[in-house]
């Protein structure tokens, strides 16, 4: 697939254009999803015309029904990079729309599975902050709604995970914003180096950052970090 050389192939790409939105997706409609408590889940996400309003828990319109593991203000928001899906389109030998792994932003010329954890970004005008918390992690119903062998593996494997954010500041999100890079703290790890299992080091130099001061990590991302780093 050439995922190892992702960081290199990809360069060329974020340097050709500003980054942007190139969708806003929120749930089109339940799917079954049997380990969920009610038994359906929230990942179908489609294109929207916008601006959709976007709070401290997510889009307006967007639900997210695992709870335990999705949604809440650390994980309101899902990106995921179009050369990143251009990339598994071609791995797979199908269309990987916006909206199919469930992002509710996708994005344009910014490296997302690139982004340092705890790193700043302004989309669009409307005042919309927001910072990088998380990488997405694949799980049983990724792997339902993708319908492709050995699913789990395969995406952990490509360690191009797409990035969680907390907002910030509230504001509205449309296709065409721009993605303006704030503040990116200096401990360098980003979210694809936590993605589950972490590269060797990563998570130890995740808590030592957070330590010194240079980033706050969320509850969920601070207890994955301390279980991944315990592991060695």
């Amino acid at each position: 697939m050439g995922w190892t050389a992702r960081g290199l192939s990809a360069a060329a790409h974020y340097a050709a254009a500003m980054a942007h939105i190139s969708a806003v997706c929120i749930v089109h409609g339940l799917l079954p999803e049997p380990n969920n408590p009610d038994g359906t889940t929230a990942i179908d996400k489609r294109p929207v015309p916008g601006p959709v309003p976007v709070g401290f828990r997510g889009l307006a319109g967007d639900l997210q029904k695992d709870l335990a593991h999705h949604g809440g203000q650390e994980y309101a928001v899902y990106l995921y990079a179009d050369e990143d899906a251009q990339r598994w389109a071609g791995e797979l030998g199908r269309d990987i729309p916006a909206g199919l792994f469930g992002e509710n932003l996708r994005t344009h010329g910014l490296d997302v599975s690139g982004l340092v954890i705890g790193s700043r970004y302004r989309i669009g005008a409307s005042g919309l902050e927001v910072e990088v918390t998380s990488p997405r992690n694949p799980c049983a119903t990724f792997a339902r709604r993708m319908g492709e062998p050995q699913w789990v593996k395969r995406f952990t494997k490509g360690r191009a995970p797409g990035a969680y954010v907390r907002v910030l500041t509230p504001g509205t999100v449309e296709s065409g914003d721009a993605i303006e890079e704030l503040d990116v703290p200096a401990h360098g790890i980003t979210v694809a180096d936590v993605m589950k299992p972490a590269l060797p080091g990563s998570a130890s130099a995740l808590l030592a950052a957070e330590a010194a001061g240079q980033v706050q990590l969320g509850a969920r991302m601070r207890a994955d970090a301390t279980h991944q780093a315990a592991r060695g």
